[in-house]
């Protein structure tokens, strides 16, 4: 199983117009960070989790020419705006993107790609096959995808669980029934927006503690701010066995 990181920030992320802090300026290609995204590739398919609103130069800079399926973790723009550039996959492929989201997630994305959904189909428009997904195990293809339900603030947010590899991303609360999915986890990446309090994000701090709790052999921290200081600086602060991440990271995942 092979997880590229597509982006590992935010809306509030790298560069910010008008911010000069040294995050900002950095000449480090690690904090330079699309919005959040991830790449899986298993048992020769090809899974993307989320679709921000640089999905297409994603696609590119990876070099990705064949996509099975996107799963949306939640309905907020910064995970969904991309969507309308999987025309490019229904016209190599030939057929229709499966997207996988809840119920409430597939609403947002039939009331932004409205045109998608119209009887009358103009040429050339997106075609979004649409799959609704609960908090239960289902499969993709032979893959299984367990939902890991975290809360956002009060927003449910679905993670996900592909076989040792565990994705959670906008969260500031993990429940005790999420915990029990994610025991064995091997690979954990999981949202550290900053350092300082957030009312809907995890913290350094806090994703720190919520990983030693889960236990995973390593961490990788996403979704990051370019609050959270230089990667190389924080990097030393990170407990054995945690990293952040920064966009083109590849693991090579036995299975």
């Amino acid at each position: 199983m092979k997880i590229t990181f597509l982006g590992t920030g935010t809306s509030q992320g790298v560069p910010v117009i008008g911010c000069e802090c040294e995050v900002c300026r950095s000449l480090d290609y690690r904090d330079k960070r699309l919005r959040v995204s991830v790449f899986l590739e298993v048992d020769g398919k090809n899974l993307v989790i989320d679709s921000g609103p640089d999905f297409r130069q994603q696609m590119l800079r990876e070099r990705i020419n064949k996509l099975d399926a996107v799963l949306l973790t939640h309905s907020h723009k910064d995970h969904i705006a991309g969507l309308d550039d999987v025309r490019a996959f229904n016209f190599l492929q030939r057929e229709g993107m499966p997207i996988y989201g809840t119920a409430h997630t597939l609403e947002q994305i039939k009331r932004e790609y409205y045109y998608a959904f119209e009887g009358e189909r103009y040429p050339g428009i997106p075609v979004l096959n649409l799959h609704e997904i609960k908090e239960t195990d289902f499969a993709i293809n032979g893959i299984k995808i367990i939902p890991l339900p975290v809360l956002h603030f009060r927003m449910p947010v679905l993670g996900f669980r592909v076989n040792d590899f565990s994705y959670i991303t906008d969260a500031n609360f993990i429940p005790e029934e999420t915990f029990e999915k994610l025991k064995g986890t091997k690979v954990l990446v999981l949202n550290a927006l900053q350092k300082e309090s957030h009312v809907s994000h995890f913290t350094l701090e806090e994703a720190i503690v919520q990983a030693k709790k889960i236990g995973a052999d390593q961490t990788y921290f996403t979704h990051i701010s370019h609050r959270m200081g230089l990667h190389q600086q924080v990097t030393k602060e990170l407990p054995a066995g945690m990293a952040l991440a920064h966009d083109g990271l590849i693991i090579d995942l036995k299975i």
